[in-house]
């Protein structure tokens, strides 16, 4: 390599550096990560020496090394100061990379996902997120992808169509559907980073997320419209210990609790504990309306029988029904199939 194109590498790496330091500084702060200031970048110098960008390139890669994946989810997501031109160097710089970890792997797949997510418009429809144009947005950090996907790669619209398929929360995780995604994701290993499977598994992850979302705001709308309907009937408290809250939970706090929610399940889909917790509170709640709707059934029930009676003395030999004309012990809708929005 001649000195001109060494001092032009150098110069560009640099140019990376003062532009992530400031993203990165603010992660550390973020998650109480303890590194000591590089010196050059702190005071924004334009052009130090070759051993100044050695330093500055190892104090990055030790910062990549600390950060994990769902902390760099959290902040990108809820930062208001990360634009797409931020975005799109820290996803370069985690595409440049000599060698990729099963971390850095995980970390591109998110970025991928969150820089297509920010360049693609509000209203785009499952239908028209096809590989042709998943890889026209990523091309700005990918360059020109050949949309040729290999056959291996066949599962993921299977597992696509299976999400879109469930109807709640529960049913998408106890299918184990995302861990088959996971799965083929984890096994391709140093594949990953050929250009067309990352395009394809961005696809992959970004149409997961809409289910995912979808499911998640259908779950919650049905708890907040049945907490209202089993006020209505005079509940005040449910017992809530299979979702981890207490034995008499006011229904007003649950309230609040799945508004706060729809605030904090702003990230990428998972199976953790906050989401399992959302998936028995919604059984807690459907429950409650079954037992309610029976406990209902039962006076309407009695006084049907008592009139049949009184009837029967009256009549003689009529033979009146004892079950009122369009009574059902089935639990009243809860909102399932409820707007998401």
């Amino acid at each position: 390599m001649t000195s001109t194109s060494r001092l032009s590498e150098l110069a560009a790496e640099w140019r990376e550096a003062r532009q992530l330091y400031p993203l990165y500084t603010a992660l550390a702060r973020e998650f109480v990560i303890e590194l000591p200031a590089h010196s050059d970048l702190e005071a924004g110098v334009d052009a130090p020496p070759e051993e100044s960008v050695e330093q500055a390139r190892q104090w990055l890669l030790e910062l990549d090394g600390r950060i994990q994946v769902h902390q760099l989810r959290q902040f990108l997501q809820t930062a208001t100061s990360v634009d797409d031109e931020a975005l799109r160097a820290i996803l370069v710089h985690h595409l440049h990379k000599a060698e990729h970890t099963d971390s850095d792997r995980d970390k591109v797949d998110f970025l991928l996902v969150q820089y297509f997510s920010h360049c693609a418009p509000s209203r785009l429809e499952d239908a028209d997120v096809d590989v042709a144009y998943v890889a026209q947005l990523l091309e700005p950090v990918l360059g020109a992808v050949d949309t040729s996907l290999p056959g291996w790669l066949s599962p993921l619209d299977e597992v696509v169509q299976t999400a879109n398929g469930c109807r709640n929360l529960n049913q998408l995780l106890t299918s184990r559907i995302l861990e088959k995604g996971r799965k083929l994701k984890t096994s391709c290993g140093n594949k990953y980073f050929q250009p067309a499977v990352m395009v394809a598994f961005t696809r992959f992850s970004f149409l997961m997320r809409r289910v995912f979302f979808r499911l998640m705001h259908q779950d919650l709308n049905a708890i907040l419209d049945g907490l209202r309907e089993l006020e209505q009937q005079g509940v005040q408290t449910l017992d809530c210990r299979r979702a981890q809250f207490s034995a008499e939970e006011p229904i007003a706090r649950l309230r609040m609790i799945c508004q706060s929610w729809k605030v904090m399940f702003h990230a990428e889909y998972s199976s953790g504990q906050p989401v399992s917790m959302l998936v028995d509170l919604r059984a807690v709640v459907d429950a409650a309306l079954k037992k309610n709707a029976k406990g209902a059934a039962k006076p309407a029930a009695t006084k049907a029988r008592a009139q049949a009676a009184s009837a029967g003395k009256d009549a003689g030999e009529f033979d009146v029904n004892s079950t009122p004309q369009g009574w059902s012990d089935k639990a009243p809708a809860t909102g399932e199939d409820s707007d998401p929005s």
